[in-house]
């Protein structure tokens, strides 16, 4: 799974419990957040797949243009500033799969 999350690229799955959730990568380290705006709790991406920003920095809601820190979730700008995603426990296997943690 983990070659499915190309570098400063983000991800999007569905759980078992049927929760939208997204993982980025970034210096090789992996990233996890529920899908799902602190502002208006709307999903992040307008097209598939495309949650950062034009520069691959951040993660960007497309609805309002809010701006999120990509290894902390919190936002840095737009209507939720201060606010943070939903960070979402992963484990990354030697494998290469990503699991969710309990």
């Amino acid at each position: 799974m983990m070659e499915e999350i190309p570098e400063r690229e983000a991800r999007s799955f569905e759980t078992s419990e049927g929760d939208n959730i997204f993982i980025t990568q970034r210096d090789g380290a992996f990233f996890a957040y529920q899908n799902l705006c602190p502002h208006l709790q709307v999903e992040l991406e307008f097209l598939e797949n495309q949650f950062l920003d034009r520069d691959q920095q951040f993660i960007e809601c497309s609805t309002h243009g809010a701006l999120f820190d990509v290894e902390t979730g919190l936002c840095i700008s737009g209507p939720c500033q201060g606010d943070s995603l939903e960070k979402v426990e992963i484990k990354v296997h030697s494998d290469g799969g990503i699991y969710l943690q309990d």
